[in-house]
């Protein structure tokens, strides 16, 4: 979808509100006790309820004590009890400083029904409600507030568009637009028209309403930003000629700079680098752009400047995870190993973590240094006891890609030692234990996960092909196979499986058609040796041929592709052709 071009722009202008902000207390900041003083919690005079004066009473010297969740719960109390504006305002005040959201939009929600015009009611109940993922709400209350004549942040509710259902959001787009007839000139109302039609992908409709909103502002940096993504998904020559007019008016506006040079790697990686070479310039200490710069010159091939750069950021004891790793890749590509390792070592949290960690066990896997590299996972799973069983899962992968299977195995029974409910280590295990011939094992992780999660179809399909592959108990094989697909039935690899334990039972037209199905959402090489293997015992050599090609052109080394052949008696000789007659060729459009 076009939204993963522009994420930020809503984002940023939630964050860059330009309506008022709501207050957390009369004179309070966040973080601040509230202000109990007589000017500052009076309420107006009026004939109170006896119960109700002693409520209030208490909260008053409950805030003076600071037991705020006191107070709290006594105005939400009498809030609804006593109808009055003064004390839902209070009370909203008081739920906004403690960051009690549920309750501050409770409060609010009967503010704005005492008070329908108030600006600050109707703001923080709008704010509250985009929130809450409730946009559509929040539009009415934007809407008392542009009649007003203030400054509604109108894209704010676009936050978390992408992720409501389509319903939801033909409701909120209907909503915007009407607004829009009422205020047809509101500069923010059309930027939010134009972002709703771009998430869309109607990018021509987005730019026209873009044009409408130039001619009041030619200069609005955030619906500049918005053409130029648009212009960019539709490969215009000249995307970014009005952000360049303004940067020309406006040099010092870093914002703008910093987003057009983002915008510049994704079609220039020279012109992005001058431009966060002038704001590196200017914000010398600045560890983002150090980090931008540094991935640029890695990305031009410029390895030794992209090692300054990151040299700068561990002086600057900024973004050091990050520059300890790309550090270790620079090492890695000129070939010096050690470097690498000690790079990577230096990892120690964040994203770079885990990729570290995976790069570092390559190479020592590759110089046979399966010790150093056990000591170096179990120090990684003791400083981050929360990401042991992804880290087992790793260590165990790059193990069984190295061909060290008997060590993979020694790692996943120490880690299903520690970690017994665990079905994903379990789930390895098995697939290990298959490829090492140790069916029994196999069968009893399977069996053991299917009985802790019995609509687990992964391994209920992995059983089932299992048993009608490696053994003759294809009844239970075609049980298995038929609980996975009812429970994903457009799952290729459960269409493939089906096919492959009908063909075992010698229904070979059925499994044609499941496998026909796999091949066609999923044309891996190993679909394509079971298709082609029934299409060959079937009698139809000329097809079975066209989709084993298919399958050496994707992998000449399928090691299951490879295995079919020689079973059958079919040289890759007899099956390959010259690579200009295949390539290109649909091998589901089968020969009659």
């Amino acid at each position: 979808m076009f939204r993963l071009l522009f994420p930020g722009i809503a984002f940023a202008l939630l964050l860059a509100c330009a309506s008022p902000a709501p207050a957390p207390m009369h004179g309070a900041t966040a973080g601040t006790a509230p202000d109990t003083s007589e000017e500052q919690t009076a309420i107006p005079e009026r004939p109170f309820p006896d119960d109700s004066i002693y409520a209030l009473l208490l909260a008053e010297f409950a805030l003076r004590r600071g037991a705020y969740d006191v107070a709290l719960d006594q105005y939400l109390a009498q809030a609804p009890v006593l109808r009055d504006a003064g004390v839902s305002a209070h009370a909203t005040h008081l739920a906004q400083f403690m960051a009690k959201e549920q309750a501050a939009l409770e409060a609010v929600q009967l503010w704005v029904e005492l008070e329908p015009d108030n600006i600050e009611a109707n703001n923080t109940l709008a704010i509250l409600l985009i929130r809450q993922g409730r946009a559509a709400e929040a539009l009415p209350r934007m809407a008392v507030l542009a009649r007003s004549g203030e400054e509604v942040n109108f894209p704010a509710l676009l936050s978390g568009f992408g992720e409501l259902d389509p319903g939801r959001q033909d409701t909120l787009a209907q909503g915007i637009n009407q607004l829009a007839t009422e205020f047809p000139a509101n500069v923010q109302l059309l930027l939010t028209q134009a972002m709703v039609l771009a998430e869309r992908e109607q990018f021509d409709s987005a730019l026209a309403t873009l044009e409408q909103l130039f001619r009041q502002q030619p200069n609005q940096s955030q619906a500049a930003l918005l053409e130029a993504r648009i212009l960019l998904a539709q490969k215009s020559p000249r995307p970014f000629a009005r952000l360049e007019r303004i940067l020309e008016k406006n040099p010092e506006d870093t914002q703008i700079r910093l987003q057009y040079a983002r915008l510049l790697t994704a079609t220039d990686m020279q012109a992005a680098q001058q431009q966060f070479e002038l704001l590196s310039a200017q914000s010398p200490r600045d560890g983002e752009l150090l980090l931008s710069l540094a991935l640029i010159n890695r990305e031009t091939g410029d390895d030794e400047a992209a090692r300054t750069y990151l040299q700068q950021l561990l002086a600057l004891e900024q973004h050091v995870d990050e520059a300890h790793y790309y550090l270790g890749r620079i090492a890695e590509h000129a070939g010096d190993s050690e470097a690498a390792l000690e790079e990577y070592r230096q990892v120690e949290d964040g994203r770079e973590l885990l990729v570290a960690t995976s790069r570092g066990s390559i190479i020592l896997i590759d110089k046979g240094r399966l010790d150093e590299n056990s000591a170096w996972f179990d120090r990684a799973r003791e400083q981050h006891p929360e990401r042991a069983e992804q880290l087992y899962s790793i260590e165990v992968d790059l193990l069984t890609r190295g061909s060290e299977p008997e060590a993979a195995s020694r790692v996943l029974n120490r880690a299903l030692e520690q970690m017994p409910d665990s079905n994903s280590l379990r789930y390895a295990r098995a697939m290990l234990a298959e490829e090492q011939g140790d069916l029994a094992l196999m069968e009893s992780d399977l069996r053991a996960i299917i009985a802790i999660e019995p609509d687990n179809s992964t391994a209920l399909n992995a059983l089932g092909y299992t048993l009608a592959n490696r053994t003759g108990r294809y009844e239970e094989a075609y049980a298995l196979v038929s609980r996975a697909l009812a429970l994903e039935p457009g799952e290729p690899a459960i269409l493939d499986s089906m096919g492959w334990v009908l063909y075992r039972m010698n229904r070979n037209e059925e499994a044609l058609d499941y496998l026909t199905r796999a091949y066609a959402a999923f044309p891996d090489p190993e679909v394509a040796a079971h298709l082609g293997e029934v299409l060959w015992v079937s009698g139809d050599t000329d097809n079975a041929m066209l989709i084993w090609k298919g399958g050496l052109l994707k992998d000449p080394g399928n090691a299951v592709l490879a295995e079919t052949l020689e079973r059958l008696q079919v040289t890759t000789m007899e099956v390959g052709l010259p690579a200009d007659s295949v390539l290109g060729q649909d091998p589901l459009e089968m020969t009659p």
